[in-house]
């Protein structure tokens, strides 16, 4: 029991002459004894790396989970030590739409087909996210997160002894200096001495923690390396998903009609350039069309042309095309070449020239 009384004694007094010591020193009361330049920056440099792995694995993960309140559902899923609800992404969730709307138009028309095509690609692209995610967070936003809860909290614990043992010795060094008696100096040169050992060893700790931060940035190296990678696959996986739909998608030549007649910043209005479907039949004999067509765009005179595609007009200075229709073309001077006038009855308006074929 007395053993306890004067243990707590003994530290109730640490805790005060500290406190003293703090206080004088900002007062400018009392010398701080400085730690080495060389330890100086390597807590810099730890706080930098602080900083900065704080800062990157936030903006990671608003990159992986943009939605702040699913961000919060899961952190707290985390904590409470319970698995994170499965939930579609964006992208599934696109996709299914798609599907169902699909099916409810029917896949047997086009439009149908189309949309359970696109809702398909959708859903792989969703599970590429996934593949991402759980990548990333294995492999580079944990490892992160290890170093601020793990290693840099050591460093932080350990440090901040370093700064009880400093104010011990600078408190001693002040005792020294107010001493008088001989036996009192003693005394006090003995408590320097131990304190100052007692300071050099765990500055010596410090500083081989702090050293570690050179490992520490290799394995981060490392981990960026692998979170690249994983971008890498996962928009390789997005581009060929997409190369693939669009080939699939080439079997409906108006999905891929582009509104290209928007107005120029001048409020004049642009040329459209006509977009050919990207695959599908092209006209059996294309030099004798080109040739019918320049032949028509250089003599005044009008004929009629077969429709390859559907188009669907931009604007309201072009003519909408259903396949296999004949209509009546004209070249109007002035027009780019990529376009001729069109009439169907008492309608007109621009068309181009890629989407039709004339006949003799």
């Amino acid at each position: 029991m007395d053993f306890n009384v004067k243990r707590l004694a003994a530290d109730a007094g640490t805790l005060f002459s500290r406190a003293v010591q703090f206080t004088e020193e900002k007062f400018g009361q009392a010398e701080k004894t400085e730690l080495d330049a060389h330890l100086e920056n390597l807590l810099t440099r730890a706080e930098t790396t602080k900083h900065w792995t704080e800062k990157i694995l936030k903006q990671t993960e608003v990159l992986l989970q943009p939605n702040p309140n699913v961000r919060i559902e899961e952190f707290l899923y985390e904590k409470l030590d319970k698995k994170v609800p499965t939930r579609m992404n964006n992208h599934e969730l696109l996709g299914q739409s798609m599907i169902d709307s699909g099916n409810e138009f029917g896949p047997g028309t086009a439009y149908g087909n189309a949309l359970i095509k696109c809702g398909e690609t959708e859903n792989q692209i969703g599970g590429a996210e996934r593949e991402l995610i759980q990548s990333s967070a294995i492999n580079f936003l944990t490892p992160f997160r290890n170093f601020l809860e793990g290693d840099f909290k050591t460093i932080l614990k350990e440090r901040k002894l370093l700064q009880n043992k400093r104010l011990d010795l600078d408190a001693a060094k002040t005792k020294l200096k107010k001493a008088k008696m001989a036996d009192a100096r003693a005394l006090a040169e003995q408590d320097l001495k131990m304190t100052q050992s007692e300071f050099d060893r765990q500055a010596e700790i410090v500083r081989l923690l702090l050293e570690g931060i050179s490992s520490t940035h290799a394995h981060h190296l490392h981990c960026l390396n692998d979170f690249v990678e994983a971008q890498m696959t996962y928009y390789a996986q997005c581009y060929q998903y997409m190369v693939d739909l669009q080939k699939q998608l080439g079997n409906f030549p108006s999905a891929f009609s582009s509104n290209n007649n928007q107005s120029a910043a001048s409020g004049t209005a642009s040329m459209s350039v006509p977009i050919l479907p990207l695959s599908g039949p092209l006209p059996a004999n294309t030099a004798n069309a080109s040739s019918g067509f320049t032949e028509l765009q250089n003599f005044c005179g009008s004929r009629k042309a077969r429709v390859l595609y559907d188009y669907d007009a931009a604007g309201s200075n072009e003519l909408s095309l259903l396949a296999d229709e004949v209509i009546m073309v004209s070249s109007v001077p002035g027009m780019d070449s990529d376009w001729l006038m069109g009439e169907r009855g008492h309608q007109k308006g621009k068309v181009p020239i890629t989407y039709l074929e004339l006949l003799n």
